[in-house]
């Protein structure tokens, strides 16, 4: 793919509090826009502004948190404005996801030059006391519950971002065929490992917390670890993949995980 130059504006950043700037990469979530903010991560990544703290990716920016003592909000903003500008969204950037896009079968190859993002196999114990809400699932689109498990496994998801709990992945790419509306009545408390419909969202509780998503199965494994210097096993641009196991499966993987 050739290279291309996005037409980054003054307007495309804001302030957020004395020490923040919000990039706006788009206004509509897709997979480009998607792409973009990913680039805009590498490019932070690489030292383009000396004074950066951190930043945060989202569906559809990217806010970059910096040392107010070193740069002013008007010299961030002419730096990054000046990167930005020179950036070429090249496929090494801007299409990091192209063997795992989102609602694309497991099986999809990538054509061209292969793409390299972090995949990440996710096992999920389907139904039964992890999924109590697998059957209004399947109810709502005149589906089996096994049906709704062999769809909701069959495609790769696109962590757009990291939000609403420490280590929450939000997922593009759910099927359509189980796109389902959050529960009426949110649930005081969901367990950590809950793998859940929102919408057209897919996504995994990585604590126990309350939430309003429909609970379809769980996963043993620990997506958000506080001991660690970086805590949370998902990152935005990962590519997930859910693994239905049996009960058994999973008791083993959850017994090792706490070893």
């Amino acid at each position: 793919m050739a290279a291309t130059t996005y037409n980054w504006t003054e307007e495309m950043l804001s302030p957020l509090g004395e020490h923040g700037i919000v990039i706006r990469c788009g206004s509509v979530l897709s997979e480009e826009v998607h792409q973009r903010v990913m680039s805009v991560c590498v490019l932070l990544e690489k030292g383009a502004v000396t004074a950066a703290v951190e930043w945060v990716p989202s569906y559809l920016s990217v806010t970059l948190f910096y040392d107010p003592l070193l740069l002013s909000y008007d010299e961030i903003s002419s730096i990054l404005l000046q990167r930005l500008s020179s950036l070429k969204e090249r496929d090494h950037l801007d299409n990091p996801h192209e063997c795992g896009k989102p609602g694309k079968s497991k099986d999809t190859k990538p054509k061209g030059k292969p793409a390299s993002p972090r995949i990440m196999t996710i096992p999920v114990c389907y139904g039964g006391e992890f999924g109590p809400d697998i059957a209004h699932v399947a109810a709502e689109h005149d589906l089996t519950t096994e049906e709704v498990v062999a769809i909701h496994s069959s495609v790769d998801y696109l962590v757009h971002m990291i939000g609403f709990a420490p280590g929450f992945p939000y997922l593009g790419g759910l099927p359509e065929r189980i796109a389902t509306p959050r529960r009426g009545t949110p649930r005081l408390r969901v367990e950590a490992g809950t793998v859940g419909i929102g919408g057209s969202q897919t996504g995994i509780y990585p604590i126990a917390t309350p939430g309003g998503w429909q609970c379809i199965g769980r996963t043993p494994v620990r997506l958000f670890r506080p001991e660690l210097n970086s805590p949370s096993l998902l990152k935005a641009g990962d590519v997930v993949r859910f693994q239905p196991i049996t009960m058994q499966e999973y008791v083993e993987m959850a017994r090792r995980e706490v070893e």
